[in-house]
């Protein structure tokens, strides 16, 4: 029997977490030593929902890691140890805790760290950034003393950090520098609306603000100035105004790194040295970081794969077709209480693009389609205020579903009570992305419903890991399914043989 060989995951984070998951779920583990290094002071936890610390979500809450997961299957963790060295010579991983071990193998799951602007007294007591737990409690543990909050950064994490903020019963500002909110995600008109719901929420938001000092008087933040000649008292900073992808430890050990950063990956999700590979947002895939949790799924996936079947761990296995070739960036979020989707490309720079777009000031709504040159295709859209249609818009881009005569009804109520024709279940593909995080498909549900007999949406999360995409294809479904609780929805899925 030939001797496992190690293989080491540095980061375990939500990404590297996933790999470890999928290796186990492959018995790979039966033919590598499975290692990994643990930063923080926890194991894996879910970084998508960190807002819920401030709501009464605890640590163990959050932990994305069943308990003995890591001892049950064999999985030797470091906890609080940072791997700092790559030894390529002699194939050996150095830890901040004096560790040496040797590697056949490495996967870089490091992720990235907050982007914190060169600013005078950016340093100062008062000053934080929004990442981790510890961030958090430190947060907490500070704001006790203080009335006035700021967020630097009026991004998607900008704004989940102003939600914690308030919950802290802090009065709360949000700076951007850009002209609106979200820039990268929505247009002028949807910002603008996104800014007023906002504000109704009472958050104070500052736009086109460059921030020149951050003031501080007996050692504590004070206040902040700005390029404009004005400025804004507070008590307390936080900064989340992008991210960084980590890339130290590869860029010191040689390996090939972007020219802005980042970690640069092939197909395979190799690295310049084919023996290390590279997941999640510390990864530079064609000039690209892909900062959002899926993606770095579908790399661990992607790496998870080549490695299993690298089953007697003598080398790769060429014949694998797993590859990544770049993922969606599409999402959903509901911040501050407000929904907001973006996906797509709703930015369209060919002239052909057509819009249809829907604002409504008064309730806070905003409907963005872009549509190619003959109005048969999705490209892109965004949605405000009301993202109750993002699945469906979602699905009908990614599958290239024809539209109906007219487009607009996708996002207007039925005309005359009426549902859109073509619109359904039936309409998709058993291809169909239902669960981005998790990769999973409407053939892989169907499949799981048909052999395994299951008679409710829970088993049916248990046994696809589908989440979040089920409440939507229940939804999406209500056209022909009248109606019902969980367990009768999915029966008639089943016994309709249309099985969602």
């Amino acid at each position: 029997m030939t001797a496992k060989k190690n293989l080491i995951v540095i980061g375990n984070g939500m990404v590297g977490h996933k790999f470890l998951e999928l290796m186990v779920s492959s018995d790979a583990a039966k033919h590598w030593n499975l290692i990994t290094f643990c930063e923080e002071p926890r194991v894996a936890y879910d970084r998508v929902n960190l807002s819920g610390f401030f709501s009464g979500k605890t640590a163990g809450d959050l932990s994305l890691v069943a308990p003995g997961f890591y001892q049950e299957n064999g999985i030797q963790i470091y906890i609080g140890d940072k791997a700092v060295a790559i030894n390529r010579e002699h194939k050996i991983v150095s830890s901040a805790n004096g560790l040496e071990v040797p590697y056949d193998k490495i996967v870089l799951a490091t992720g990235s760290y907050p982007f914190v602007p060169s600013i005078k007294g950016k340093d100062a007591t008062g000053t934080f950034v929004y990442r981790t737990i510890d961030d958090l409690e430190a947060m907490l543990d500070y704001a006790k003393n203080c009335q006035t909050g700021v967020v630097i950064g009026g991004g998607l994490l900008g704004l989940e950090c102003a939600n914690a903020l308030q919950n802290m019963g802090l009065k709360t500002h949000v700076v951007e520098f850009a002209s609106r909110l979200m820039p990268v995600q929505v247009d002028e008109i949807g910002g603008a609306i996104l800014r007023s719901k906002i504000e109704e929420l009472g958050v104070s938001v500052h736009t086109s603000k460059s921030t020149t000092e951050i003031v501080s008087e007996d050692g504590k933040v004070t206040k902040m100035l700005f390029a404009d000649g004005s400025e804004l008292a507070t008590d307390m900073i936080v900064f989340s105004a992008g991210i960084r992808p980590r890339d130290e430890i590869a860029r010191s050990s040689g390996i090939e790194v972007g020219e802005r950063g980042g970690i640069v990956i092939n197909d395979s999700c190799q690295t310049s040295d084919p023996d290390i590979y590279a997941i999640g947002e510390c990864a530079l895939y064609q000039n690209r970081i892909y900062g959002l949790v899926a993606p770095g799924y579908t790399m661990a996936s992607v790496a998870a794969d080549i490695l299993s079947r690298a089953a007697d761990c003598r080398q790769d296995a060429p014949s694998t077709t797993s590859t990544f070739t770049g993922a969606d960036m599409s999402t959903k979020l509901k911040l501050l209480g407000v929904d907001v989707a973006s996906f797509g490309d709703p930015f369209p720079k060919s002239g052909d693009a057509k819009e249809i777009v829907v604002a409504d000031t008064f309730q806070g709504i905003y409907k963005k389609l872009v549509l190619n040159q003959d109005g048969s295709r999705i490209l892109g859209g965004i949605l405000v205020g009301d993202a109750s249609a993002y699945g469906t818009l979602l699905q009908f881009m990614q599958n290239e579903i024809a539209l109906p005569p007219h487009p607009e009804d996708l996002l207007m109520p039925p005309r005359e009570g009426g549902a859109v024709a073509g619109f359904g279940v039936d309409s998709l593909p058993d291809s169909a992305q239902i669960c981005s995080c998790n990769n999973v498909t409407k053939g892989q549900i169907c499949e799981a419903i048909r052999d395994r007999n299951l008679t409710d949406v829970a088993s049916v999360k248990k046994c696809t890991q589908a989440g979040d995409g089920l409440r939507w294809l229940r939804a999406f479904g209500d056209g022909y399914l009248q109606g019902g609780d969980e367990k009768s929805w999915v029966r008639r899925q089943k016994s309709s043989l249309r099985t969602f």
